[in-house]
C-alpha cells in the first residue's frame, strides 16, 4: 500500500497567505496553481497511460482553448479513483476520476463536466477559494475530495478533515455561474451542451439507487433538481440551428472509455 506524506501539501499556503484578502493576478494564480498541481501528482494516482492522457488534454484543451483569453497553459488529469468527482485547481489544473469517466454514455456528458470545471477557473472560483488555502489545506482538501484517503482514520486525522470539508464545496451561486459558463464553452467547442443536464440526472438517479454510492461528488457539488431544470432552460435558448450542428458522441470518445476501462483496476490512495 501507498504511503501518504501530508506534510508537502500545505507548501503553497505561503504564497497563497501573500495574497491576503484580495484576488490573486493571473500570475499568481498559475504560480499557487503550478505548486499545488506538482503535491497533488505526487499524491494521488494519476492515470500515465498515453492513450488516456492523450484524449483527456485534446478534449480538455478544445474546449479550454476557446474558454479563456489568458493564455493559460491548461493540463488535464484522469485520477485512478473509483469515487464519482472532478476538481479544479487555479492556473488550469482539471483533474478527473476515472470512476466519473466510467459512468459517462458519451461525449458530451463528459465534456459537460470538463466545461463546468474550467468554468470554476475561468470565472475565477477556485482562485477565490486560494485566499483561505493557508487555512483549509487546499491540496489534502483535494485528496478527500477526489479518493477515498480519509476514509484512512490515521490519514484523516492527519490532515484534520474537519477543518477542510468546507473548504472543498462551490457555493451555489458558483455552481450555477459554472453551469451557464459551462454550457458556452463547450458550445464554442462544437459539443452539444445536452451532457450536462444528462450527467446531473444520472448521479441524481445514482444517488436514489445507492445511497452513498457518489457522495464524494455531492460533498463537493450541490445539485438538486431545480439545477437540472436551470440547465435545461439555458440549453433552449440556444438558436436551435446552432444546436443542430453540435456532437453528442465520437468513435474517439467510445475508444477512450473502452481504454480507460481496460486499465488495472482503481486502487485506494491509503488504507
Amino acid at each position: 500500500m501507498r504511503t501518504i506524506s501530508f506534510t508537502r501539501l500545505g507548501a503553497g499556503a505561503a504564497l497563497a497567505a501573500t495574497l491576503g484578502g484580495c484576488m490573486a493576478s493571473t500570475q499568481q494564480e498559475v504560480a499557487l496553481g503550478q505548486q499545488y498541481s506538482a503535491q497533488i501528482n505526487q499524491q494521488l494516482p494519476i492515470v500515465r497511460d498515453a492513450q488516456v492522457s492523450s484524449y483527456i488534454n485534446e478534449l480538455g484543451n478544445m474546449i479550454a482553448s476557446r474558454a479563456d483569453d489568458r493564455g493559460l497553459q491548461w493540463e488535464f488529469y484522469v485520477v485512478n479513483s473509483p469515487e464519482v468527482n472532478a476538481f479544479a485547481v487555479p492556473g488550469g489544473f482539471i483533474y478527473v476520476n476515472r470512476g466519473l469517466i466510467e459512468r459517462v454514455d458519451n461525449m458530451s456528458q463528459l465534456a459537460g463536466v470538463l466545461g463546468h470545471e474550467i468554468a470554476h477557473v475561468t470565472e475565477r472560483h477556485s482562485a477565490e477559494q486560494m485566499r483561505d488555502a493557508d487555512r483549509a489545506n487546499f491540496g489534502a482538501t483535494l485528496l478527500c475530495t477526489l479518493t477515498s484517503v480519509c476514509q484512512n482514520q490515521a490519514a484523516a486525522t492527519a490532515i484534520q478533515v474537519g477543518g477542510t470539508a468546507a473548504f472543498a464545496k462551490f457555493s451555489r451561486d458558483d455552481e450555477n455561474e459554472a453551469d451557464r459558463a459551462g454550457i458556452a464553452h463547450v458550445v464554442r467547442a462544437g459539443i452539444h451542451p445536452r451532457g450536462i443536464p444528462e450527467m446531473f440526472e444520472k448521479l441524481m438517479a445514482e444517488r436514489s439507487r445507492s445511497p452513498g454510492s457518489v457522495d464524494s461528488w455531492f460533498s463537493t457539488h450541490p445539485l438538486e433538481e431545480d439545477r437540472v431544470a436551470r440547465t435545461r432552460a439555458l440549453i433552449q435558448e440556444i438558436d436551435p440551428a446552432i444546436l443542430a450542428s453540435l456532437r453528442t458522441d465520437t468513435q474517439n470518445f467510445q475508444a477512450f472509455k473502452r481504454r480507460v476501462q481496460s486499465l488495472p483496476a482503481a486502487t485506494q490512495a491509503a488504507r
